[in-house]
C-alpha cells in the first residue's frame, strides 16, 4: 500500500525547523523513482472523475509532484510563490502564521476565469497556506476543485480547514 511505502521513506528530524518540531523530510522520497511514479499514479487514481483544468503547486515543495500531476493530467502547472518570486504581473495574497504574516502571489494570467484548480503541496499541517492559495484563486475567478497532499498532520486539523472549499481531499500518508 502507498501509505506504508510513504511512511518508510520519510525521514523524521526533530527539532526543526524550531524546538518541539518534528519535521516530516519527503527527500527521501525523491530518490526513489518508482515510489515517485507511484506517488503520482495514487493520486491520478483518485482524480478520477473531477475535472481539472490546472494545478496549482504551493512553493517549493508543491513543485514536485505538482508539475508531474499537472503533466499526467494533461493540464497546465500553476505555481504559487512566495511574494516577488515571479517575474510577470501577480496577484497577491497575505495570510496569517503563527507569528506574523506571509505573502503569497499567482501570475495574473495563470488560469482563466471558471477553471477548476487543483491544488497541490507536500503537506498539510494546518491549512493556513493551503486556504490562503485557494482564497487567492477564487479571487482570481477560478474554482478549487480539490486538493492533493502527500502527507497529512490529522491531529492539526487541517483537512477541516479547507473542507468548506472542497471536499476532495486526498492524503496519501496520514499522521
Amino acid at each position: 500500500m502507498i501509505e506504508q511505502r510513504i511512511k518508510a521513506a520519510i525521514r523524521d528530524i526533530p527539532d526543526f525547523p524550531k524546538p518541539g518540531i518534528i519535521f516530516k523530510d519527503i527527500t527521501p522520497i525523491l530518490k526513489d523513482h518508482e515510489l515517485c511514479m507511484a506517488i503520482t499514479d495514487a493520486f491520478i487514481g483518485q482524480l478520477k472523475g473531477i475535472r481539472i483544468d490546472a494545478v496549482a503547486g504551493i512553493e517549493s515543495r508543491g513543485f514536485l509532484f505538482g508539475l508531474t500531476l499537472a503533466n499526467k493530467l494533461g493540464v497546465p502547472f500553476v505555481p504559487v510563490r512566495k511574494a516577488g518570486k515571479l517575474p510577470y504581473a501577480v496577484k497577491q495574497k497575505v495570510y496569517d502564521l503563527e507569528y506574523g504574516t506571509a505573502t503569497i502571489e499567482l501570475h495574473t494570467d495563470a488560469f482563466e476565469p471558471g477553471s477548476r484548480v487543483l491544488i497541490h503541496d507536500d503537506l498539510l499541517a494546518t491549512g493556513g497556506t493551503v486556504t490562503a492559495a485557494s482564497e487567492l484563486i477564487q479571487e482570481m475567478g477560478g474554482i478549487v476543485a480539490g486538493y492533493t497532499f502527500v502527507v497529512g498532520l490529522s491531529f492539526l486539523n487541517g483537512k477541516e480547514k479547507i473542507a468548506p472549499v472542497s471536499d476532495n481531499i486526498i492524503v496519501l500518508a496520514e499522521y
